[in-house]
């Protein structure tokens, strides 16, 4: 995907990006640290904030998946303040962008959003340079080795969002992301 295919920024100088998973106890929270990781090294730190959410409600208040927190921390991300939250759709106009995992979910937050809003969810692998427009699996259900894969996914994807971001927010090349 091209850059210039992210939503501009609503306000000069600042992004807000909601990740979006059905519980927010898997595949958001992963994607939440790793991209933040990657916004702190690519120098957009107070600029760019990141958040994740579940469509559901029925984790809120939960922390993240064991596995999934293990995944990331044998990564060396931190895992461990996550909770999980809904996502409300109220949130929307304050919202840059909203990237969900899947197409259940993509539906699930345009259903809920005013037309006006619609632009500005995508999927999340839109931004995959090798599998742009996928959907991320849910590893809840299986193994550590889905856990693995997701976070390859999640790992490449953020790369290539925090490229986009340091063009939308024009953020000197000279810091390696």
């Amino acid at each position: 995907m091209a850059t210039s295919d992210l939503p501009p920024a609503r306000s000069s100088g600042r992004y807000s990006i909601a990740l979006v998973c059905l519980g927010n106890i898997c595949r958001s929270p992963m994607a939440e640290r790793v991209l933040r990781a990657g916004v702190a090294r690519g120098g957009l730190d107070g600029r760019v904030h990141v958040s994740s959410s579940g469509t559901s409600d029925a984790h809120s208040g939960d922390p993240m998946d064991h596995r999934a927190a293990a995944t990331l921390a044998s990564h060396g991300y931190d895992p461990s303040d996550h909770r999980a939250t809904h996502f409300e759709p109220g949130r929307l106009p304050d919202l840059d962008l909203v990237l969900a995992m899947d197409l259940a979910n993509h539906s699930t937050i345009t259903r809920a959003a005013h037309p006006d809003h619609h632009d500005r969810v995508m999927l999340f692998r839109d931004f995959d340079p090798l599998g742009p427009g996928g959907e991320v699996p849910d590893p809840y259900y299986g193994g550590s080795a889905g856990f693995e894969e997701v976070l390859s996914m999640v790992e490449r994807t953020c790369s290539e969002l925090v490229r986009a971001l340091r063009t939308e927010l024009r953020v000197s090349a000279e810091i390696d992301a």
